[in-house]
Formats: structure tokens, C-alpha cells, sequence
């Protein structure tokens, strides 16, 4: 049985960034669900690393904060100065001195690459024994970019950057996609030989396949199948530009996969949710973080959901959510909040205009619509009225409130928790409770009413409403009322 090959990945991640404009590090800007950064060490698991480098530099104290967040066996390694891709790399294996095989370099701006790429890129470069393989893409505008130069034969002779290229090379449209795949042991060698003799007065990466290519090393090009994966970002419109193509690619593979998505134009879902086949997804609709929506929901129009599970068949209408459970067959919406904690049971409602916090709600339940529903467990079949008040916190503490089974609280009340209403019991519409109300009671709280005669025609004379109580006076006396 032979033995796996040994495989670094080294992720360059030192670059400021200046055109973003921006105190976050560029390669810590969000693309539906990850940065920058976590889309191309996601991709880079695919090449089977039994160790990853990510060198880092601009802001290095952010970069290793996320990196313990998003992959905790990476090894960040710094480097102080910037001088150039290939010093980058030199400092990167400086630190794994252990480091033998293959070593698979990427640079972090290339949201867009797919795992497979990686993977098919390192098993071609291992399949042929070259010392160094470059991943290339054709591209019709390739202003900006290294360009691939190929000897008489089409075999890779050098990496030339645009600034230092002739008219000649500029003309090409065979791009360097910044990955690369080396042998480790003529990396380190090659490394040593770089020069600064260059526009920038760094040390270039890409000088390393030509110092290869003269001494007789086999150096080779591998196409990638996707232009579009070898796209980078140095400024804002061009990250937008980016997510609107992951938009695109993700929403293509969820249609296909079954989900109806109405409008793909106007619907985004990070790379991290999850959809089964049959859900719906209208227009205007963000799917971020963890989301899972189950067979047969219906999802918007118009609703963000983060970090929510939506069951099988339920429906979620011009809604935001974030870290909530939407059970089997519930309903959500429209104008409505669910915040964290919030977890509705089968075939239970939150209405119109409807904030919940920390609320669970049973089987059944309803909350129709205008509330605030904090802090609470609603008992099955229970109905909470319009205009519900759940009084949770006191100023210092957030306190909790129970309604229980089959209990109906009339609209206008407010629910002073701690508190409990009973299963079956009624709390009167305008109602303030802050006392329990035991099952099967009614609860009211209400002043006795009283009506003041002619009062509107007293203290507001001259008015509309005057006049019309007036009006309503003659006629009564004139009916002999």
C-alpha cells in the first residue's frame, strides 16, 4: 500500500489591501457566509494538506483572531515587512522547516475557487512529476494581471507581471491565477535565488517557475475549466462584482438540486444554509449563517433569515428571524421580528407586526398580530390577543411568563412577569396582570367605566366633534330617545 504524499497549503494573507478603503484586513471581508480568507481555506481542504500556513501581516492581530475562529489548525506566520510573494513563501516554510512533498500556495483574494479545482491542480501536478505547476485561466480582459508565457512547444517558459511586461506579453490573454503547486524541495532552492530586479523591488513567487525552467526542471500549466474561479478583488466593486457571481452559482446548484427559487436576481444565501428539494424562496429573500429550511416551507417574499430552522411546510411572509425554530406547518408574518430563542411549535402563528424574544410557543398557538412577546412559554392552542403586552424585564432582570394550554388573553393586556395564566383561562381585553391567574379564571383588571354627559359639548366647543355630538343630541331628542 503506498503512502500518501506529504502536502503543505500556504495561504498568502499579508496584503493591506489599500483600494478597499476599509480598517478590516481585505482578505476579512464577508461573501455570503465566510470571508475571503475562509472561501479559499475552505477550497484548500481539498487538497489534502497535512498542514496549512497562512502568512499574514496588515492587521495580523485580526487575521489570527479569525483564524482561531474559522480554522484553528492553521498556523498563522507572520511577515513584518512586504516584500513581494515569493519573500512571503520563503518566511511561510522558514517556519515548517519539516515541511517536505508538495507544497500548494494560494493567495487569499480568490473567493471563487472551487475545491475541485484545487484537487484536480494538485493531482495533475503530482501525476506528471513537474517541479512547479501553475493554475492558469484564458480570460478576455486580462489588464492587471500576470500573464502565462509559453515557449514554441506551449510549454510553460515564465510568469511575467503586467508591469513588467512588454507590449508583446501584455497581449496574451493566458492568465496566472496566483495558485500554484510545488515540489518543496526546489521551492526552497528556487526561493534563494530570487531577485528584487523588478518594478516593485520585491521578491516575485511567479520568478520561481522561470529560475525552474532554466536549470531543466519540467514546469507545467494547468487550465483551470472556470475562468471565473480565478477571480480576485482590490476594491469594493469588484468584491460586489464577486458576490453577485457566488450568488449566481449558489442559487444555480440549490434549482437544480430542487429548491424553487423566484427571483434568483434578488435572492442571496450564504454558502453555509442549508435547503431541501420542494422549499420555496420568493423574491427579495436572505438566507445567512446556519439557516435550514425543510421540504415544502415557503420563504418570503421579502425575509431575512439568520441562523433559523424552518420545518417542513411552514411559511415565513416579509419577516426577519434570527436564531429561531419555525416547527412543521407554522406561520410567520408579515411585519414580523423573531429574535433569538424564539421557537414555534407545529401549526402555531406569529401574525402581523409581531416581535418575540426567548418565546416558545405550542402546538397551535397564535400570537395574530401587534405584539411583543418576550421571555414567555405559550401553551398549545393558547390565543394571544391583539395588542399583548409580555412585560418582561423590571429594570435589572428579565423575568419570565407562562400562558398556559387553550388560555385566550384579550387584546390591549399586559402580562407583568413574573407570571402565569392558567391552562384555560381568560384574561380580559385592556387588562394589566400581574398576578396569576389560576385555570379556568378570568382575569380582569379594568377600572369601572363611567361616562361624563355632555362633555364634548362643554370643553370642546366649536370643534368638529362638537358639532357632531350636538347634531347626535338633536336627533335623539327629536326621536323622543
Amino acid at each position: 500500500m503506498s503512502q500518501a504524499p506529504s502536502r503543505t497549503v500556504v495561504v498568502l494573507a499579508a496584503g493591506e489591501g489599500k483600494r478597499m478603503k476599509s480598517a478590516t484586513p481585505k482578505m476579512l471581508h464577508p461573501l455570503l457566509g465566510r470571508t475571503l480568507l475562509g472561501h479559499v481555506l475552505r477550497a484548500a481542504e481539498a487538497a489534502g494538506a497535512s498542514r496549512t500556513v497562512v502568512v499574514v501581516g496588515h492587521r495580523a492581530d485580526q487575521v489570527r483572531a479569525h483564524l482561531a475562529e474559522i480554522a484553528p489548525g492553521a498556523t498563522p506566520v507572520l511577515q513584518a515587512e512586504q516584500n513581494g510573494t515569493g519573500h512571503a513563501v520563503r518566511i511561510a516554510l522558514d517556519a515548517i522547516p519539516e515541511a517536505a512533498g508538495t507544497v500548494v500556495v494560494l493567495n487569499a483574494d480568490v473567493p471563487l475557487l472551487r475545491p475541485e479545482t484545487v484537487e484536480a491542480l494538485v493531482a495533475a501536478h503530482e501525476a506528471t512529476g513537474k517541479g512547479a505547476t501553475v493554475l492558469a485561466a484564458e480570460v478576455a480582459d486580462p489588464t492587471g494581471l500576470g500573464r502565462i508565457v509559453r515557449d514554441a512547444d506551449g510549454n510553460l517558459e515564465r510568469i511575467v507581471e503586467e508591469r513588467d511586461a512588454s507590449a508583446e506579453v501584455r497581449a496574451l490573454r493566458e492568465i496566472n491565477a496566483g495558485i500554484y503547486v510545488f515540489d518543496a524541495v526546489l521551492l526552497r532552492e528556487a526561493l534563494g535565488k530570487l531577485s528584487t530586479d523588478n518594478d516593485q523591488g520585491e521578491e516575485y513567487l511567479t520568478d520561481v517557475f522561470g529560475i525552474l525552467a532554466a536549470v531543466g526542471h519540467p514546469v507545467g500549466v494547468h487550465v483551470a475549466a472556470d475562468a471565473q474561479e480565478t477571480l480576485g478583488c482590490n476594491d469594493r466593486a469588484e468584491l460586489s462584482r464577486l458576490r453577485a457571481l457566488l450568488r449566481d452559482r449558489v442559487n444555480t446548484a440549490w434549482m437544480r438540486s430542487g429548491v424553487s427559487i423566484l427571483d434568483p436576481a434578488t435572492t442571496w444565501i450564504d454558502v453555509t444554509v442549508t435547503i431541501e428539494p420542494d422549499a420555496v424562496i420568493d423574491q427579495n429573500c436572505q438566507l445567512q449563517g446556519a439557516t435550514k429550511v425543510a421540504t415544502g416551507a415557503v420563504i418570503g417574499p421579502d425575509t431575512t433569515l439568520a441562523d433559523t430552522v424552518v420545518e417542513e411546510c411552514a411559511t415565513v411572509l416579509r419577516s426577519h428571524s434570527i436564531g429561531a425554530e419555525i416547527g412543521p406547518d407554522a406561520s410567520v408574518g408579515p411585519y414580523s421580528y423573531l429574535r433569538p430563542g424564539t421557537r414555534l411549535g407545529r401549526k402555531s402563528k406569529v401574525g402581523g407586526f409581531v416581535e418575540t424574544k426567548n418565546a416558545e410557543l405550542g402546538a397551535g398557538a397564535k400570537v395574530p398580530h401587534l405584539s411583543y412577546v418576550g421571555d414567555a412559554t405559550i401553551g398549545p392552542k393558547a390565543n394571544i390577543g391583539a395588542g399583548t403586552i409580555f412585560a418582561n424585564y423590571d429594570g435589572v432582570n428579565k423575568n419570565h411568563t407562562t400562558v398556559g394550554e387553550a388560555a385566550f388573553v384579550g387584546s390591549d393586556t399586559v402580562l407583568i412577569a413574573p407570571v402565569e395564566i392558567g391552562p384555560g383561562a381568560y384574561v380580559a381585553a385592556g387588562s394589566a396582570i400581574g398576578k396569576e391567574v389560576p385555570a379556568g379564571n378570568l382575569g380582569v383588571t379594568r377600572a369601572q367605566q363611567r361616562n361624563i354627559e355632555e362633555w364634548t359639548v362643554r370643553r370642546r366647543p366649536g370643534t368638529v366633534s362638537a358639532e357632531a355630538a350636538a347634531k347626535a343630541a338633536g336627533e335623539a331628542a327629536g326621536s323622543g330617545e
